[in-house]
């Protein structure tokens, strides 16, 4: 079956980001747990669906995106200062470690620990693969037209169309 809006995509894919002149196996999804997905529902990148448009079941893709097609080009001014009062309650975070943050506007996103001072902390709100172009490789496994249900709640339920218990 083609890949169309409103159908659920199963897919096998490796990411591979180039590291020092190396292309570096970032992240996968495997035939056993594959990435499955409500087509069109804004989900994924809008670049990534582009490249998938034309595919059907049983077809193998090979494409790049371009940093500004994928997280954006890197910006060096996503860097926040948080006061280490912040953490009182908690331990104080190591660096590289990943932390949940919201802004004043409810708007959730994750920032990366980049040092620790005596009174501070400083994290890189930069989606971590930001600046890189980004290389998939996979195949479809299956598309399906969604259910209802999922039609509803805007996003896939598996790729059997149901929610594992």
């Amino acid at each position: 079956m083609k890949i169309n809006p409103q159908h659920v995509v199963s897919l096998t894919y490796d990411l591979y980001v180039d590291q020092d002149g190396a292309e570096v196996l970032q992240e996968s999804a495997t035939e056993e747990q594959p990435l499955t997905f409500l087509y069109g529902a804004g989900q994924m990148l809008p670049r990534f669906e582009e490249n998938l448009s034309a595919l059907s079941t049983g077809d193998t893709y090979d494409f790049r995106l371009k940093a500004e097609d994928a997280y954006g080009e890197y910006d060096e001014e996503a860097v926040a200062t948080l006061p280490l009062e912040m953490f009182k309650e908690t331990e104080t975070p190591e660096i590289g470690s990943i932390l949940p943050l919201q802004d004043n506007n409810g708007n959730h996103f994750q920032g990366q620990v980049v040092s620790v001072a005596e009174d501070s902390v400083i994290v890189d709100l930069n989606h971590p693969m930001a600046g890189q172009e980004l290389h998939f490789k996979g195949n479809i496994l299956n598309v399906r037209p969604a259910t209802p249900e999922e039609l509803s709640h805007g996003h896939a339920h598996g790729a059997d169309g149901h929610h594992a218990h």
